[in-house]
């Protein structure tokens, strides 16, 4: 069995740890701080987890930034005036309920626990021992099964820090749990200085912060992550219409990359679930390993936020309309402050769905004696666009060429990687579980009339193509 055999393994595992397993070997993620033992929900992105996370980011301005004449970028400071988050709420109500068990001291969310009917008897184990009571909660312990908890006490998910060289409650400032906010406080320096009519959006990117009760599922939740949001300023009445079109947008955005239609899905808020300030929402979901979860919300949040900001601040908001009619006057001009639909994607979900979703196996076969593992990225997202391989290492006249030609794909901005360890067939299946769409392999050919083999990762087809229009292929096969 050969080594690359050996680590992946052949026995059956769960997606997840499959993928956890290879974002480890490959360099895609890693354990914060392993070699100290690590750091719970703290993942540091090795060069292809980089170059992933980077990727999905970069597609998603793209798509909302540079190819609209209606969203505008901006990036705020992570740390803002504590006055923000009072105003916006966050201090007083951006909590989780906090539950302790008494038997095997787990600590959880209420809302997040298995549920049970109040008053029904369940059965758990402690001790080695079969345990029957009455739960009076409606939930049980999630670790145990038991009954035997503590009261519900409010955890207010925001990080405090301290800003200057004294310590005191004066100078307590927050690490953001959000990006939106400083989009609502911007709203109208965004809009002045860019002479932005409504309905027009401001997007943002950027790491945010909150210090959750339960951490799970890799890197799907975790106390620090990056997000990428947008906030769209219209006209009241034409709320609704934009939440649907902004629904359906975002919900292609995930296929158009390489995502399975059949894997995704959009879920409406019910009455009761709906946010306290939000008019509708709806939630782009994916079928992740442990279910239906939550990969982006789209959300009509109405004109709560900048209401709120307007009466904390005593700055006014509210966005002048010359054209609209005045409802007290009748005339044209009025004053309103506008309606907001948000989309809010996270770009660590966003990454680990990805890799989830392009994870395949292949069995052997009579063509393949032995199977493999291949990460099939759309080409966009790949880490490694094309991977460049000398067929034999010791010759120093393949080595020069594939070095030329990995700088002609640099100077046209395509990641390509080179690589000469180990036997061509064991490189291609290294690139394979990268994700990388195309390795270039120069041989002895190559020197005799300037052509290479361009080989395909999905269906492993290969290809003689001149050198000179190598990079112009792989281009084109990247838009195909």
């Amino acid at each position: 069995m050969s080594d690359e055999k050996k680590k992946r393994g052949t026995e059956e595992l769960p997606l997840l740890q499959k993928v956890v397993s290879l974002c480890k070997r490959r360099g895609f993620v890693f354990q914060s701080s392993e070699i100290y033992g690590g750091l719970k929900s703290a993942y540091d992105y090795g060069p292809l987890g980089a170059e992933l996370k980077r990727n999905v980011m970069q597609e998603w301005w793209r798509s909302m930034v540079h190819e609209r004449e209606d969203v505008v970028g901006l990036d705020a400071s992570i740390i803002m005036s504590p006055k923000v988050w009072e105003a916006s709420g966050h201090v007083s109500g951006f909590s989780d309920p906090l539950v302790d068990c008494k038997l095997c001291k787990a600590r959880f969310r209420a809302d997040k626990a298995p549920q049970v009917p109040k008053g029904s008897e369940v059965t758990y184990r402690r001790e080695g021992k079969t345990l029957k009571a009455v739960a009076d909660r409606g939930y049980v312990c999630p670790e145990c099964g038991g009954v035997e908890l503590s009261e519900e006490r409010a955890f207010n998910l925001m990080f405090k820090t301290n800003l200057g060289p004294i310590e005191s409650p004066d100078s307590t400032v927050y690490l953001r749990p959000e990006t939106a906010q400083a989009m609502f406080v911007n709203f109208l320096n965004v809009q002045q200085t860019y002479r932005l009519k409504v309905p027009f959006g401001i997007a943002q990117q950027g790491k945010s912060f909150r210090n959750e009760i339960t951490v799970e599922h890799f890197i799907f939740r975790s106390c620090e992550f990056e997000q990428m949001e947008m906030e769209f300023f219209c006209e009241p009445e034409e709320s609704d219409k934009w939440l649907e079109y902004w629904k359906n947008e975002r919900f292609e955005w995930y296929v158009r990359l390489g995502a399975k239609r059949e894997n995704l899905r959009l879920r409406a808020h019910e009455k009761d679930e709906l946010a306290h300030y939000a008019r509708g929402c709806y939630d782009v979901e994916y079928l992740y390993p442990w279910g239906w979860d939550e990969l982006e919300g789209i959300a009509n949040r109405t004109d709560y936020d900048l209401r709120k900001h307007q009466e904390a601040s005593g700055k006014k908001l509210t966005y002048f309309d010359p054209n609209r009619p005045n409802p007290e006057t009748g005339k044209p001009g009025v004053h309103f402050l506008p309606y907001v639909i948000e989309p809010a994607a996270g770009a660590t979900r966003a990454t680990l769905m990805f890799l989830l979703d392009a994870y395949h196996e292949e069995p052997p076969s009579e063509a393949r004696a032995e199977g493999r593992v291949v990460l099939r990225l759309h080409p966009r997202l790949a880490p490694i666009k094309v991977a460049v391989l000398p067929l034999v290492k010791k010759d120093e006249w393949l080595q020069g060429k594939s070095r030329e030609i990995v700088k002609e794909f640099w100077k046209s901005s395509v990641n390509a990687f080179y690589d000469e360890k180990d036997a061509i067939g064991r490189r291609y299946a290294r690139q394979d579980e990268a994700g990388t769409p195309f390795c270039i392999t120069i041989d002895g050919e190559t020197r005799e009339n300037d052509t290479v083999t361009i080989r395909t990762r999905d269906d492993m087809r290969q290809e003689r193509i001149k050198v000179e229009e190598a990079v112009d292929v792989v281009l084109r096969k990247m838009r195909e």
